[in-house]
């Protein structure tokens, strides 16, 4: 009874008493200075805006790096200078490349041309920050909080009317949100942590994002458990920043609501693949060629190359007793390089294509221009895919558009978006790969054919110009109130 009393006689005044306090010295205070400054910045961005016209500002460190996402970047960027031609283009980058090089190779590489004029490049320099050999523990953690710091200095260089994220950066959101006070907008091709992930760390499954010695440990698995956890509850905080969500498909679209939880703010929007031009291609395969298998896809351990040089492994199982099929088979592996990691990861897809006798049978062509791919696509039959949980698979787009048959990964985006019917083959383990690609290449050239045509058939709603006219549907609204 004594401490009751004394708490309401003594304790709580005091406690009401302090709160008053802070909230009258500080609290209020601050919120009018911070009141008072948004209000100038609002103010001096809106006099700039009308002066020099709308800065528009893409986030995408690795611009010059050839993957699927670029193509997302320079398509939005030709989208944007289309319907708002008086706005100005800013890339925060840490390529050093000159801009010429930059964007001849997006020409090259994607065959999208944009006039250098409206466009310029902030020059990043924390690049190591966002790197994942930079940390050897904590990684998505340590990325993400570096991510903070380059958007940091990102904001220094450039305070932009529009923030566009194209890379899934999303501790960037808040720093543009709230310090830039602008409008954030993101395209999201991959969720930076997922359930799946957490299942694979809880069963104890040794993969690419979770090492033998967390899996083999009970302990370690129930710490990275709980880190896991934790990093996806601020995800979620920070994805909610975001003012529009553009997702890439069906499954990235399914993490993104579970995790962000803001179906409202969210939209689905196919990313950009070269369907247009590609279906206007002939096959000049002739019954002499090789039978080449093609996969066109970044050198990074995600993409499950080994995966393809263990089918063609079992494929030569299969054809034991038809080495004369076996000697025209051909797998071409095709992809670019971003750094010293992914070149070391093609010297060891040699090391194994050797130590399965496979060297004769496999090719590996890294960094290929344009011109060089639609040759390839031309005198290819099979595209390999085998990626687990690719988030869309721009690559078996195009794949199909230009004529080859599809066997992709049955997960992600090929199972949910792409080959639906009879378009294509999907597959999970080397031996189902290999039997695909068997049962390809042994069907009549009638019935191949029908696969193409129901293949090229599907993919229009894949294309740059339906990827523009959704970009811009989506995203207009704060272009319009900004």
């Amino acid at each position: 009874m004594f401490w009751i009393l004394f708490t309401l006689l003594f304790v709580l005044p005091v406690m009401i008493m302090t709160f008053l306090l802070i909230s009258i010295f500080v609290v209020i205070p601050f919120a009018f200075i911070f009141a008072s400054w948004y209000m100038r910045v609002k103010e001096r961005k809106k006099q700039r805006r009308e002066k020099d016209g709308l800065n528009v500002a893409f986030f995408h460190p690795y611009c010059n790096a050839g993957g699927g996402g670029e193509r997302v970047l320079w398509v939005a960027i030709k989208a944007v200078l289309t319907r708002y031609p008086s706005a100005t283009i800013y890339i925060y980058t840490v390529e050093t490349a000159e801009s010429k090089k930059i964007l001849d190779k997006a020409q090259n590489q994607f065959n999208v041309k944009v006039e250098p004029e409206k466009l310029n490049f902030v020059r990043l320099s924390a690049q190591k920050l966002i790197e994942a050999n930079t940390y050897s523990y904590f990684t998505l953690l340590m990325q993400s909080l570096g991510s903070m710091v380059l958007g940091m200095e990102a904001l220094l260089k450039l305070n932009p009317d529009i923030f566009i994220d194209t890379t899934g950066f999303a501790f960037t959101y808040p720093i543009f949100r709230y310090l830039a006070q602008c409008p954030v907008i993101c395209y999201v091709h991959y969720p930076t942590i997922t359930a799946a992930m957490m299942r694979r760390v809880k069963h104890r499954i040794v993969s690419y994002n979770n090492s033998s010695l967390i899996a083999r440990n009970p302990l370690f698995t129930w710490l990275k458990l709980i880190y896991y956890k934790i990093f996806g509850w601020l995800y979620g905080v920070v994805g909610r920043c975001a003012d529009v969500v553009m997702v890439n498909g069906t499954w990235t679209e399914e993490h993104i609501n579970d995790v962000w939880g803001v179906p409202h703010a969210t939209h689905k929007v196919y990313p950009p693949c070269e369907v247009s031009e590609l279906k206007k291609l002939r096959s000049l395969v002739k019954e002499s060629d090789p039978i080449r298998i093609l996969s066109v896809a970044q050198f990074r351990p995600e993409k499950d190359h080994p995966l393809m040089l263990q089918a063609m492994y079992e494929l030569r199982n299969l054809l034991v007793k038809n080495e004369l099929l076996w000697n025209k088979m051909k797998l071409v592996l095709v992809g670019s390089c971003r750094n010293a990691q992914d070149e070391e990861l093609v010297q060891h897809l040699r090391d194994l294509a050797r130590h399965l006798a496979l060297e004769e049978s496999v090719q590996l062509e890294v960094n290929v221009p344009y011109a060089r791919l639609l040759q390839l696509y031309q005198t290819s039959t099979v595209a390999l895919h085998a990626m687990w949980n690719e988030h869309f698979g721009i690559s078996v787009v195009e794949s199909m558009a230009a004529g080859l048959v599809a066997v992709a990964h049955r997960s992600g985006g090929p199972l949910l978006d792409i080959v639906l019917g009879r378009t294509g083959f999907l597959a999970s383990e080397p031996l189902e790969y290999a039997r695909a690609i068997l049962e390809v290449v042994a069907m009549s050239t009638d019935d191949r054919k029908q696969i193409v045509q129901a293949a090229r058939d599907s993919v229009d709603r894949f294309s740059s110009a339906e990827f523009e006219k959704s970009f811009i549907r989506v995203t207009e609204p704060l272009f319009v109130m900004t």
